[in-house]
């Protein structure tokens, strides 16, 4: 359990979730086990003994995450109650993030009961794992994404407020526009095609890593898949991209074989956007101001406010890439039957509110470089839209 609760830390750290030192996070083995001693032990243990949990995670988010959650708190009416992200994240996983007034067991238990994760205006977040820290790692990290595309579209809609959410917002894109640039040249993958079922595990590995280590997608979502004649290898549902090595599955085009149970549950528009094209990589991630320019619409007023993530009719591109409506899985307005069609001969497609999927002839290098990209240029899209 300790080398689990230190691992756990450590990701939190490098991702830039947490400062070194922050994270407290403790697990239930043999007996409760925490990462370091902190103060703050003594609300976590009342908190994880109120509940039927395995593990529990404190900390104060890095900034800017930090400093947005305070400032999206305080436009709360008594600055208390939930903030209610768009994003298809918090849609499908958060719901919605409670706002807590003080450092407190009982007011942190109330909230936990009811939501995966709550902040504490001033202290932090608090989140949970029933089975493995791994759990409220996810829980942390989705937080932080969301509040940060909330924070970033609201901006659109509403304007700068005061001189203090002008430095924030300032502050906060400078440093990831630092962050993005800066490693813009600093990578490789390898060249492909891929052929043998072992490289094709070793690119697609290194490729999820790599979207991770850029910041290009959060938490445990986003996924990556390689097709050859007769078989798509795709990333496992609830895996995380810089884990890959035995979480990806040999699903055979003509579903010979019940591998895609356990496939990521974008499997069908993945299997999809091959039959529609030559390529053999396709990568999604959930880079932040893709998702914040999906999200961003001059249109008032309209009869379908509150459900464009499924049912936006209109034609909408950031430059030359189509933003596109859908959900998860196969339904009327699946992305199997939205995104497939978009994304045909372009370089990349945004599903609203969701993510960017890109695709590469031969490997991931291509896939990449427009992953990248395209981030890139969302990120200039906004300056040139709210600055």
């Amino acid at each position: 359990m300790k080398r689990l609760l230190e691992k756990y830390d450590n990701k939190l750290t490098a991702q830039g979730l947490c400062d070194s030192g922050a994270p407290l996070i403790g697990g239930l083995d043999a007996r409760l086990e925490w990462n370091r001693d902190d103060d703050a032990r003594e609300v976590i243990e009342k908190v994880i003994g109120g509940m039927n949990i395995n593990s529990i995670l404190f900390a104060r988010p890095a900034e800017p995450f930090f400093s947005i959650l305070n400032r999206l708190a305080a436009g709360l009416p008594g600055g208390t109650g939930a903030i209610r992200p768009e994003d298809s994240e918090t849609r499908t996983f958060l719901h919605d993030i409670p706002i807590l007034p003080e450092f407190d067991a009982d007011t942190i238990l109330s909230a936990l009961r009811r939501r995966k994760g709550a902040f504490v205006r001033g202290h932090g977040i608090v989140t949970y794992g029933t089975v493995s820290p791994e759990q409220a790692f996810i829980t942390f990290s989705s937080i932080c994404f969301s509040a940060y595309v909330k924070f970033f579209s609201d901006l659109f809609y509403n304007g700068i407020r005061d001189s203090a959410e002008r430095e924030l917002r300032d502050k906060a894109l400078a440093s990831y526009k630092s962050f993005v640039y800066g490693k813009k040249n600093q990578w490789n993958l390898q060249k492909g095609p891929f052929t043998e079922s072992g490289s094709i595990y070793r690119a697609i590995a290194e490729a999820g890593k790599l979207v991770v280590d850029f910041r290009l997608v959060d938490s445990f979502f986003g996924n990556i898949s390689y097709r050859t004649d007769d078989t798509i290898y795709i990333s496992q549902t609830g895996s995380s991209l810089d884990e890959l090595p035995g979480c990806v599955d040999p699903c055979p085009i003509d579903g010979s074989s019940c591998a895609a149970v356990t496939a990521s549950s974008e499997y069908s528009a993945h299997k999809e956007i091959y039959l529609r094209s030559d390529s053999r990589a396709i990568l999604h991630g959930h880079p932040k101001f893709c998702v914040i320019m999906s999200m961003l619409c001059d249109k008032k007023d309209c009869e379908i406010r509150g459900q464009c993530h499924i049912k936006c009719t209109q034609k909408r591109f950031i430059n030359d890439i189509p933003v596109v409506p859908g959900e998860v899985g196969t339904g009327r307005y699946g992305l199997c039957n939205t995104l497939p069609p978009a994304l045909t001969g372009r370089r990349g497609a945004i599903v609203y509110g969701h993510g960017l999927f890109t695709t590469g002839q031969h490997d991931f290098r291509e896939a990449f470089s427009q992953l990248l990209d395209i981030e890139l240029m969302c990120i200039d899209e906004y300056e040139r839209l709210v600055l």
